[in-house]
């Protein structure tokens, strides 16, 4: 999540620092299913299954110990609960979870699978412009910061599980670390957040002759992996690059 925050940041600055990134991401090209099922989706899902367990297990009573740390447990649940849904949704909202052509031609007309790494600024602004530009918006920000309260949170209570800091003073300087920590992801998740929302039509389409540009010359250099599917459609770009490699192997074999 840190790491997602962080590339997605990036967009406050420039469309080209954006894209730059994502295009570096996806270099490692066929491993790239093996990182984000090893690193991330798998990983995830058991966090969520067993935080799912925790969460209904939970013996919630802040309505008879009204203490700040026995908040913190009661929301630590509901913030899982919510990160678990605003998740899913988000990666249905941008990813589609799968990417089969029979199922894609369902949910696209939907306004799901919006996302498309070689046009990464255009296509995630203009996902969030759907339903008025109201509903995606609200609903990033309450789930992303869900997300970062979780996890600083969740750290402090995991330092605790693990026997990091165990005295009150441990406890307190381990409070101001995380909350600091929290604070500062929370700032770095706002700035993507605002970076993608703030964005109208015009911003949308001068980012797409951006990418186009940057896609063009990364494919000339030989850096971005040549992908249809990872553009918007059509893509002229991509045919012109294949055809000018055909005729360039066509001259060598002559």
């Amino acid at each position: 999540m840190c790491v997602h925050l962080t590339v997605n940041s990036t967009l406050i600055n420039s469309v080209e620092t954006f894209q730059g990134l994502v295009y570096m991401i996806h270099s490692f090209g066929g491993f790239l299913p093996i990182v984000e099922w090893g690193g991330i989706f798998l990983p995830l899902l058991f966090h969520a299954l067993f935080g799912v367990w925790i969460a209904k297990n939970a013996k919630l009573n802040t309505s008879e110990y009204k203490y700040t740390s026995n908040r913190r447990y009661s929301w630590q649940r509901w913030t899982g609960v919510i990160a678990l849904v605003y998740l899913f949704v988000h990666v249905l909202h941008l990813h589609g979870w799968f990417h089969f052509e029979p199922y894609l031609a369902v949910i696209e007309p939907l306004n799901f699978a919006q996302f498309k790494p070689y046009n990464a600024a255009s296509t995630m602004m203009s996902a969030m412009n759907d339903f008025g530009g109201f509903v995606w918006p609200a609903f990033y920000l309450v789930g992303m910061l869900c997300c970062v309260y979780h996890l600083a949170n969740g750290l402090w209570t995991a330092g605790i599980t693990w026997g990091l800091w165990l005295t009150p003073a441990a406890q307190h300087r381990a409070t101001l670390v995380t909350t600091a920590f929290g604070v500062a992801l929370a700032v770095v998740g706002t700035a993507a957040w605002y970076a993608a929302i703030s964005a109208g039509s015009e911003e949308i389409a001068e980012a797409r002759i951006v990418e186009n540009r940057m896609y063009r010359v990364g494919l000339d250099a030989g850096y971005v992996p040549p992908s249809e599917e990872k553009r918007t459609q059509p893509d002229e770009i991509f045919e012109q690059f294949e055809a000018r490699e055909a005729a360039a192997k066509k001259e060598i074999a002559e």
